[in-house]
């Protein structure tokens, strides 16, 4: 058999081999380009973990800083969901597939998608690990892991939710369920929780009990309907402008308020809620129900939890004006992962984006990071199918408004901001760097109004 050295000897031999070398650079080279998470890379100038908005918007941003080659993207799922609109999908109001699109679509072009989830966090060495075992270092590390639901924390979930009369708007499995469960509503108590944790969009858990107390209205099923809001908060909202006029509504529309209640145990197959007393550990109480809305606990990423960025909860540990880690400064965090104390909402996130872009702009040139985050989040509280109440503040619990009206009244137009506008500056400028959130238009609005 005549060896390989002597059969590429020849000329025309050598030619056909260096055809075979240059095609197999452009196939890697192509590899490389369409972020299939297969290239050799192995260190970035920004690496962003998490593919949510934090992490897109983000991505979008530093693009526009080192380069799209100079970054990339660690996010393991296939799909991208605008989750603010769930609120409205679980009540009828808007279809699920109207919330997603494909992760490909959002991650910036020219950015490299890793597709692996993270499973160590090594600031020390300015690294990380995905669960695939490959070894990432970075200059800068942007942190926007968002958040986990803890279903399994509640004893007969997620189980539970394959029994009818059971959702939840909080996730993409689950939410329709909540919608299913709403028009099969016949009579008895239809009962919504709020965990003993932090969530994300602390408004959610009674938009979905406002939404459905005006269906059961428009169906006629509203004199059979016993609504329960069972929180774990000592308060129906944070802030007491708004506090104010949910409690007015609450009272006109008949609804019941059980204030540090929190769900333990779901029985799906007794059609069972069982709920702690927050104020007397160890007293449950066992409610029967026709419609179980569930927002289950909430906590950070198990792979933040154990890794030394975090506080001792678990939280991301950022500097809250900044955004930039208190021990690690090449470090810094976006969003639910955080421990900002603010709500934890993608209006947050906007706001967050623009500081954050200044923040490491700044830090890039050996600067000091001067534009301070004041906290600003929003909640658009939807009380019906056309109105919305939209709190806006600050890390102080104190009004922020954008419009030069009370926006603690319920109006038309926030709602048809929140079902239609929202959406759209979400997807067209959010996702890619240009909103940071309404501070300018507030300042244009309020004009010699101080």
């Amino acid at each position: 058999m005549t060896p390989l050295v002597t059969m590429v000897s020849s000329p025309r031999a050598q030619l056909f081999s260096c055809f075979l070398r240059l095609g197999s650079q452009q196939a890697g080279l192509l590899q490389l380009h369409t972020g299939a998470g297969l290239a050799a890379r192995t260190h970035y100038e920004v690496l962003v973990l998490g593919g949510g908005s934090g992490g897109v918007t983000m991505a979008s941003r530093m693009k526009r800083r080192v380069g799209a080659e100079n970054v990339a993207i660690v996010e393991p799922s296939e799909r991208h969901y605008y989750q603010p609109i769930w609120t409205l999908v679980g009540a009828g109001a808007k279809q699920l597939s109207s919330s997603g699109r494909p992760t490909a679509s959002v991650i910036p072009s020219g950015v490299e998608w890793i597709r692996a989830r993270v499973a160590e966090l090594n600031p020390d060495k300015n690294c990380i690990r995905t669960d695939n075992g490959k070894e990432i270092s970075y200059k800068y590390l942007i942190i926007a892991l968002g958040l986990q639901l803890d279903y399994d924390k509640i004893k007969g979930l997620p189980e539970g939710f394959a029994h009818p009369k059971i959702g939840s708007n909080y996730s993409v499995s689950t939410v329709e369920k909540t919608w299913k469960a709403l028009q099969d509503f016949k009579e008895g108590n239809a009962i919504f929780t709020f965990p003993n944790t932090p969530i994300k969009c602390a408004g959610a858990p009674q938009k979905i009990m406002y939404l459905s107390e005006a269906y059961f209205r428009k169906t006629g099923k509203r004199s059979k309907a016993n609504i329960i809001f069972n929180t774990s908060l000592g308060a129906i909202f944070g802030v007491k402008k708004y506090a104010d006029a949910l409690l007015e509504i609450i009272q006109e529309r008949n609804l019941t308020v059980n204030y540090k209640q929190n769900l333990i145990e779901v029985r799906a197959d007794k059609q069972e809620a069982v709920f702690e007393n927050l104020d007397k550990p160890g007293e449950t109480q066992v409610i029967s129900y026709e419609m179980l809305h569930v927002t289950p606990p909430m906590s950070s990423p198990d792979v933040l939890k154990t890794s030394p960025v975090a506080d001792a909860a678990g939280w991301v540990d950022v500097n809250k004006e900044t955004l930039q880690h208190k021990k690690y400064p090449n470090v810094f965090g976006i969003g639910d992962c955080t421990n900002l104390p603010t709500s934890k909402t993608a209006a947050a996130v906007a706001a967050q984006s623009g500081i954050l872009d200044r923040t490491i702009s700044l830090i890039m040139k050996n600067e000091t990071p001067v534009k301070k985050y004041d906290g600003y989040t929003s909640c658009p509280l939807v009380t019906s199918y056309n109105r919305v109440i939209l709190a806006e503040f600050d890390y102080d619990a104190q009004p922020l408004e954008t419009f030069p009206f009370d926006q603690s009244r319920e109006r038309l137009s926030m709602y048809l901001m929140k079902a239609d506008m929202m959406p759209f500056l979400y997807w067209n400028l959010m996702l890619r760097g240009y909103w940071g959130g309404p501070g300018f238009l507030r300042k244009l609005f309020h004009l010699g109004m101080s």
